[in-house]
């Protein structure tokens, strides 16, 4: 709680103007002592007011302009708070004998009223749940089909409660809320019998059935989940689980969600600046390529009307440094002086696969990886149509060539580039070595920043 409990008030743009917010307050357990109205918003939480209540626990948290709807927080301290959803009705008593939800009591506002209700059903729930997994431990083979049974009749409890919900109070945001964590499931007797029959294409079926339908019931266009847990977990599973974690599977679907949020304007700042990140710092392989497709659509072309100068800079290095080494594009024609001064073109190489490989001596990774890719790959290779360009990224030829020495690779292609006039650095992204980049024949980026191990395989399954 500590971590993500920051003192920040809202800004007035937040806020509804025209109406007021009054929330009574009965809390015997912070009686005389100051306490918190917060909100989340994208997994933090924020103060929107403070009071302290009277030696009876009775006070108001009141404002002239109406809160975002969301989930709300009364807080005194890091063991002592509960959650509380707030809807449209926000002139309403709020009752707790404790700061357990459980207790909670709510007269005046019938989205938080029944939202406590919906949190005592839960609780049942899970209660039931704890029940049936405790007696499955000394159950006998009956007992646990039994036991099975009974777990399996929850998960529709629980989803019938969202949509009963839903159907009494529609255009609500407790309606929103609820129905925001219900993902449909494919009904596989919908399917061909030649689908049903077959594992592997039932399961095809079923990843498509919940890629188009991930976001049925959750509108990520409502600025009201921002005010929730909810959306940030929600989004980065649809886009590291949910879609095909693949650059160019990936791609439509980021960019459409995207344009779906513009006409809202914190929502489409929220998603374009979290796709940016994810992508940059995806660790799939060509996922960097959704970073220069987005930097150069949402930020370069100027519609981050959010972006600091700070943040711009950073993201047109990045841009700088990612551009032309992205999978699927022929590498930059390099043109270097090898250790014995004579100067080597990368795309004069004639063979299968070349790998450029980017090192500095000193590089404590380097130390480890150069070594153990020439041994432990390279040599099982090297027949079967591998060549490798080794950049030396340095300016200290001793350096240099003591490390080729020791470590005995001179059947590799041994460049350097001491005064940097081909841009290499630039061209392929040498802020951070060992630097890897697989080449097909026709000098085509097939693969880059692989370990050691991914690269032994790649090659197995390539070159044999």
């Amino acid at each position: 709680m500590t971590k993500y409990f920051i003192l920040l008030f809202l800004f007035v743009s937040t806020l509804t103007f025209g109406q007021k917010y009054n929330i009574e307050i009965q809390l015997k357990p912070a009686a005389g002592v100051k306490i918190e109205l917060a909100h989340y918003y994208l997994g933090n939480v924020y103060i929107n007011d403070t009071i302290q209540l009277d030696n009876t626990g009775h006070g108001f948290f009141k404002g002239d302009s109406l809160l975002p709807q969301g989930l709300y927080k009364i807080y005194m301290n890091e063991k002592n708070h509960f959650d509380f959803l707030l809807g449209a009705d926000q002139d309403f008593k709020l009752t707790n004998t404790s700061f357990n939800a459980l207790d909670m009591k709510v007269s005046g506002a019938t989205e938080t009223e029944e939202f406590e209700k919906y949190v005592i059903f839960l609780q049942g729930l899970k209660d039931k749940s704890a029940e049936i997994r405790e007696k499955m431990k000394t159950a006998g083979a009956a007992e646990k089909e039994q036991l099975s049974a009974e777990m399996s009749k929850l998960t529709p409890e629980l989803h019938d409660y969202w949509k009963n919900v839903s159907q009494k109070y529609p255009n609500t945001f407790l309606a929103s809320f609820l129905m925001a964590n219900y993902i449909p499931e494919l009904d596989i007797s919908t399917l061909p019998k030649k689908i049903q029959d077959n594992d592997s294409l039932l399961l095809v079926a079923r990843f498509n059935f919940q890629k188009e339908h991930y976001w049925d019931y959750f509108d990520y266009t409502d600025e009201r989940f921002l005010y929730t847990p909810l959306f940030k977990p929600k989004l980065e599973e649809w886009f590291t689980k949910v879609l095909y974690q693949d650059y160019d599977s990936v791609k439509p679907y980021v960019i459409n969600f995207i344009e779906k949020t513009r006409p809202h304007k914190r929502i489409f700042q929220f998603v374009a600046s979290w796709f940016l990140n994810s992508s940059v710092n995806s660790h799939i392989m060509g996922m960097d390529a959704l970073f220069v497709d987005l930097a150069k659509k949402y930020y370069m072309s100027g519609e981050a009307f959010w972006v600091t100068d700070e943040s711009m800079d950073k993201i047109k290095e990045n841009l700088l440094f990612a551009e032309n080494n992205l999978i699927g594009m022929t590498a930059p024609e390099l043109n270097l002086e090898s250790v014995d001064g004579d100067f080597i073109s990368l795309h004069s190489i004639q063979t299968e696969y070349t790998m450029v490989l980017i090192f500095e001596p000193n590089c404590s990774h380097c130390k480890v990886f150069v070594p153990a890719f020439h041994d432990k790959v390279y040599e099982k290779y090297k027949d079967k149509g591998l060549v490798v360009y080794t950049i030396y990224s340095m300016d200290n030829r001793k350096e240099w060539v003591d490390f080729l020495t020791k470590h005995n690779l001179y059947d590799w292609i041994n460049v350097w580039d001491k005064n940097d006039v081909s841009r290499f650095k630039i061209l392929y992204d040498a802020r951070t070595t060992p630097g890897v980049y697989v080449l097909d024949q026709n000098k085509k980026i097939v693969a880059k920043k692989m370990t050691v191990e991914q690269l032994d395989t790649f090659f197995e399954h390539h070159l044999n």
